[in-house]
């Protein structure tokens, strides 16, 4: 009964109308009865049981002749967006293209002056050396020649030492050899060096605006951080202290363990997306991501978002409410639950180690030495990448924020060492790069195994008191 009963889903009545033509199938496969409503939320056409009876009774139904109307008016629609789209777009992409054509285009005519500066420079003055250096010959031949000719057995044996003289010369010149030393070739050998480094640097630049052009995703020219970033210390050990532009972190060992919190605030207005480089310490653990700036001294109170290095693994942290947060990684990285840490009555934060497939299976991935760090904040997301070179990085993984956390209340930060590790002594303990274990006496480190002192320097060479930097804004 394809119009027998006059109720629509929701018990509204409609008039009967005559059935419509259709193309296929106009029954359905799952109650053999005519198709003739159009599911609008799953795009597809039902049978009056599906509509009213199963997985489509709730959803948004029209007859065929009403969604064909409607939807061929969407479609109009759209199709004048998309038209001032493509409009734009093409607009968009001449400029982009322009922009990029004369962007390669300056790079590729700086490279090639230098590169000709260079070899102009080179060649000019070996060039001038080998023709000084040809005389030589050509005055031994010369000289040889008219000691050949001479009859007179007086005059040759008076030429002969000059002759020799002129032929020692000549045999010592070697035309392979690069210019005769002194303050001309040092004078040289510096401006090259200086021509050099620019050429290497241009060289570099269009490399990376290739590669940056071809594939941006994993090729993004390494632009220093922004000097408005700095470092605001929420909590430093005794051993630790910034440098005076607040973008760097120092350890001294001698006087503590390395431990800080710090946020990395920003001079300017925030906007829809925040960058950071940071390289971090190779012998601590260290934590860089989100956290929330009423909970930055201590962060088990508030919510987290962050890549851990700890017991020498690579981690994800990430905090929920009712529900887990959604990470995802780059191809060939695994991400595995390793526990989670109450932090309050709502808030859960999960520990995720992050593997990749190796030969022997399973692997941690590696520590990074620089990290790049990417907040989008309309779509709420937190990517973290590997810097490898200049211009390339790994993505490592990236997070979706949740909604449950208002996102203004997050800030960027960095955290060294343990939290809350706090000593306003000498650190009683210090354990050496190259494994041996130092204890304080009170007056100086002691070896742990022989109990041999030691005033500053280890066994194995390295100092026990020195500052070091261990972590920076790049």
């Amino acid at each position: 009964m394809a119009h027998g009963l006059p109720v629509q889903p929701g018990g509204l009545t409609h008039p009967l109308t005559e059935p419509m033509a259709l193309c296929g199938n106009t029954k359905c496969s799952q109650h053999g009865k005519l198709l003739e409503y159009y599911c609008l939320d799953d795009m597809t056409c039902v049978c009056v049981s599906c509509a009213i009876e199963d997985q489509h009774r709730l959803h948004n139904m029209k007859t065929f002749s009403t969604a064909h109307k409607e939807l061929l008016e969407k479609l109009k629609a759209e199709q004048l967006i998309l038209q001032e789209k493509t409009d734009d777009e093409n607009v968009s992409l001449e400029k982009w293209e322009k922009s990029e054509r004369e962007k390669l285009g300056r790079c590729s005519v700086r490279l090639i002056e230098a590169v000709t500066k260079l070899r102009d420079i080179s060649l000019t003055s070996v060039q001038s050396s080998v023709s000084a250096r040809m005389v030589s010959l050509k005055t031994s031949k010369s000289s040889m020649e008219a000691a050949q000719k001479e009859k007179d057995t007086f005059r040759f044996l008076q030429m002969y030492s000059q002759v020799h003289q002129d032929v020692e010369k000549a045999k010592a010149v070697d035309l392979r050899k690069g210019l005769e030393p002194g303050s001309h070739r040092d004078k040289l050998v510096e401006e090259m060096r200086q021509n050099g480094e620019k050429m290497v640097k241009q060289a570099s630049q269009f490399w990376g605006s290739l590669l940056t052009l071809v594939d941006p995703e994993h090729h993004q020219e390494l632009v220093p951080t922004d000097s408005h970033l700095i470092f605001e210390p929420q909590s430093l050990g005794p051993g630790m202290s910034l440098s005076k532009d607040k973008r760097k972190v120092f350890h001294n060992s001698y006087l503590g363990q390395c431990c800080a919190t710090l946020l990395i605030c920003s001079t300017k207005t925030a906007s829809s997306y925040q960058r950071w480089v940071v390289s971090l310490p190779e012998e601590s653990d260290w934590t860089t991501g989100l956290c929330e700036k009423t909970s930055a001294k201590n962060l088990k109170d508030g919510a987290v978002y962050g890549l851990c290095w700890e017991d020498k693994q690579l981690s994800s942290l990430t905090t929920k409410r009712n529900e887990g947060s959604q990470s995802s990684t780059s191809q060939g990285l695994k991400v595995r639950n390793t526990g989670t840490a109450k932090t309050g009555t709502q808030l859960v934060t999960t520990s995720a180690l992050i593997t990749y497939q190796g030969e022997n299976g399973e692997e941690p991935v590696p520590r990074p030495e620089k990290v790049e760090v990417l907040w989008n904040f309309p779509a709420s997301t937190l990517s973290f990448f590997r810097r490898t070179r200049q211009h390339q990085r790994e993505e490592i993984i990236t997070m979706k924020l949740k909604v449950s956390i208002n996102n203004w209340d997050l800030v960027p930060f960095v955290q060294l060492g343990k939290q809350n590790i706090h000593s306003t002594t000498q650190q009683q303990q210090w354990k050496c790069s190259c494994g041996k274990d130092y204890y304080w006496d009170g007056n100086r480190y002691r070896d742990h195994s022989s109990g041999y002192s030691h005033q500053s320097v280890c066994s194995c060479g390295k100092a026990l008191s020195v500052t070091e930097m261990v972590c920076k804004l790049c």
